[in-house]
Formats: C-alpha cells, sequence, structure tokens
C-alpha cells in the first residue's frame, strides 16, 4: 500500500498530446487537409533540419528505428553469414535487425559505462566479421576513437544504433555520424517522439544514401523503375510534420533533461550502495543527452517494490534481460560481466515532465531505502 498520495510515473503518456493538444490538432488538420500523407515537404524538411543539426549529408525517415537499422545493414552490403559485433546490453531489435539482413549477431560484453566494451568487441572478431555495431545506450556516445581504431584495424565498418542518441557527442561529433550509417528512433518515449513508430537513418555516403532511398519504398527509383528487393518502410508525413514542430523545443528538452540529472547527481551521489552515470559535463569528451537515467543499486529488486509503493514508477531495461541471455535465440557467447550488471540495473524517472519536486521526492524515498537498510545492519 502506497505511504504517500504522490504518483510520478515512469513516462507520462498522455502528456504528449495533452501539453499541446491544440498545436497538434492544428498539425494534424493542415496536412489532411493538404492530403499529403505519404512522402511530402513535411518529411523533406524535417530530414533536412536534422541532417543539419547532427551533421550529416543525408537523412532518411524510416518507418521505425528497427526497419532503419535493418536497411542500414542491408544498403551497406551485409550479406548471409557476415558476422556483425554488436553489444548485449541493447534492445533485440539490434540484433534482430542483424538477422533479418542476413548476417550473424554477434554479441559481446557492455563496459562499466553500460556501452560497448571496446577490448571484448575486438575479442569477438574473427575472419567473417564485416562491421562492429555499437548501441549508443540512455543518451551517451560510446568512446568512438577505441572502436574506430578496432575498425581501422581489423577493415570493418561500423554502423551506429543511436536511437536513443539523438544530439548525443563524442568528442563534438553526433552519434550516428561516426560511420557507414546510423539510426535513430522516434518512439513515444524517445527524447525527441511522435505519437506512434518512427526512425531515421543518418549516412554520409551517397553510395549507401541512393540504396536506402531505394530499400525504403519497394526498391523504386525516381522514375519507378524496381531496382531491387525493398520494403515498404516510409516515415509517415504526418508523423514528420508533428516531430518537425517538436523539434524546434528540441534544445530546451535536453537542457531541462540534463538538469535533471544534475539533480539526481546532488541528491544521490553520496550513497554508496548506488552507482550513478556520469553526470552532465563530467567528461569534456562526451555531451549526453540523458534519454534515460539508468543506475546500478545494490538490493536493486526490494528497492524497486519500495519506489513502487510510493508511487514512483521504474523500469528495468529490456525486460531485465541482455539480448544474449533470451536462450531461444540460440546466442552461446559468455557474458560474465554483463550477467552481473544485469542484477543490479534501474531506471529511474527521466522525462521533461518531471518538477523539481517530483525529482526530490524520488530521492527522499531511495534515501529513505538505504537509510532503512543501514539502521537495520547495524543493529
Amino acid at each position: 500500500m502506497s505511504s504517500s498520495n504522490r504518483t510520478v510515473p515512469f513516462f507520462n503518456y498522455p502528456s504528449l498530446f495533452v501539453e499541446e493538444e491544440a498545436k497538434m490538432v492544428e498539425i494534424f488538420t493542415d496536412v489532411c487537409r493538404r492530403g499529403a500523407f505519404i512522402q511530402q515537404r513535411d518529411l523533406e524538411e524535417f530530414e533536412q533540419r536534422l541532417g543539419e543539426y547532427v551533421g550529416a549529408k543525408h537523412v532518411l525517415g524510416i518507418a521505425n528505428a528497427t526497419d532503419a537499422l535493418h536497411l542500414a545493414l542491408r544498403a551497406v552490403g551485409i550479406e548471409a553469414g557476415d558476422e556483425v559485433i554488436f553489444c548485449s546490453h541493447t534492445m533485440v531489435a539490434t540484433a534482430a535487425s542483424i538477422h533479418y539482413a542476413g548476417g550473424v549477431p554477434v554479441p559481446c560484453e557492455c563496459g562499466p559505462d553500460h556501452l560497448m566494451d571496446p577490448a571484448s568487441a575486438e575479442a569477438a572478431v574473427t575472419s567473417r566479421t564485416k562491421a562492429i555495431m555499437p548501441t549508443q545506450l540512455n543518451g551517451r556516445t560510446a568512446d568512438m576513437d577505441a572502436i574506430q581504431a578496432i575498425a581501422d584495424k581489423h577493415g570493418l565498418m561500423i554502423l551506429e544504433d543511436s536511437a536513443q542518441a539523438l544530439g548525443s557527442k563524442f568528442k563534438a561529433q553526433c552519434a550516428g555520424t561516426f560511420g557507414k550509417a546510423g539510426c535513430i528512433s522516434f518512439y513515444p518515449a524517445k527524447t525527441l517522439g511522435c505519437f506512434g513508430d518512427g526512425g531515421c537513418v543518418f549516412t554520409n555516403d551517397d553510395e549507401v544514401y541512393h540504396n536506402l532511398c531505394l530499400l525504403r519504398d519497394h526498391g523504386r527509383d525516381a522514375e519507378g523503375e524496381v531496382r531491387l528487393w525493398g520494403l515498404n518502410s516510409r516515415l509517415d508525413n504526418l508523423q514528420a510534420a508533428i516531430l518537425n514542430h517538436k523539434f524546434k523545443s528540441y534544445d530546451q528538452a535536453i537542457a531541462r533533461r540534463r538538469e535533471i540529472a544534475s539533480q539526481y547527481q546532488e541528491r544521490l551521489g553520496a550513497i554508496s550502495t548506488l552507482v550513478l552515470p556520469p553526470a552532465p559535463d563530467s567528461d569534456d569528451r562526451h555531451f549526453d543527452i540523458f534519454q534515460n537515467y539508468e543506475l546500478e543499486a545494490e538490493h536493486r529488486d526490494q528497492l524497486r517494490s519500495h519506489l513502487t509503493d510510493r508511487g514512483i514508477g521504474t523500469l528495468i531495461q529490456w525486460g531485465g534481460k541482455a539480448v544474449h541471455q533470451f536462450k531461444d535465440l540460440g546466442l552461446t557467447q559468455s557474458l560474465p560481466y554483463t550477467d552481473q550488471l544485469f542484477k543490479r540495473l534501474l531506471m529511474l524517472p527521466l522525462n521533461t515532465t518531471l518538477t523539481a519536486e517530483d525529482v526530490d521526492y524520488i530521492c527522499d524515498c531511495i534515501e529513505q531505502f538505504y537509510d532503512s537498510k543501514t539502521t537495520q545492519h547495524a543493529a
């Protein structure tokens, strides 16, 4: 039973619409009255603005981020039997995209930052490896210098699952722009979310862009000639129009997320039983956008129950399993560090609907939990 009438949901989905209801209705009406549903100017404008924002030559809106990864892999030439190394701390979609492109997904360990561990990635390279695909998780970009060095040494392509990292940077370069292609998700709960599924691909490679244009639209070229086997995976123009509007305030949204992360750091940083994500500006190589606030916690499950009883929503990513732990997928790699890490991971609420009072309430409840543990231990 809750000890407080206060509730802090993990994510407030209705607010996506309610906070700007009149504007969203206006956008819907405008697009529908124009009959502008598929590949119209709203999508073109959004793609152009995204490219300018991240520094990518080409951007293509795709129906969802899983398709974006799948099509990117096909566009760069991944073929049957080609191995692609990925970090097991990711959504299963990362591995599924490799599988459905014909490749062989090869999971590796994550490191203390919850991102791809370069040493583990390099240890997974074989003569069949063709690409390495880091997941830029929780709004943080991996050590791309180390990953680039591995790719250069072994002649590998880099593709990025940047679904959670729009605007995240490593050494002032945006996630999704380091390799042959990078993909972003516009799922509603993302830092830039639409009202359904959506995604995009970034690339600076003209040939990859040409292939992607064909692949997302049934293999058809500008004249309607079918050049290859493609899919129907275009970002709906209505969703693009909504995203185009929301993108105008994107920098402010990221600034607010970083403020919340700083407040968590200030309130929880001294609790020795927690391992927090790096604080904003704690490492000048990284600019984090804090898609999620994923920490490590002793007594994780008890803490989560304690917070639930007090009306606070939390989440354990991927249902509490890394990709290699889904045994029905047939992956046999042993990843002991990731196995142990997944016993401790927990995500606290972090989104722009949170107030400073909400964050203080969450932190108060966490402090109470660990204070009680200390008292019990002393007794």
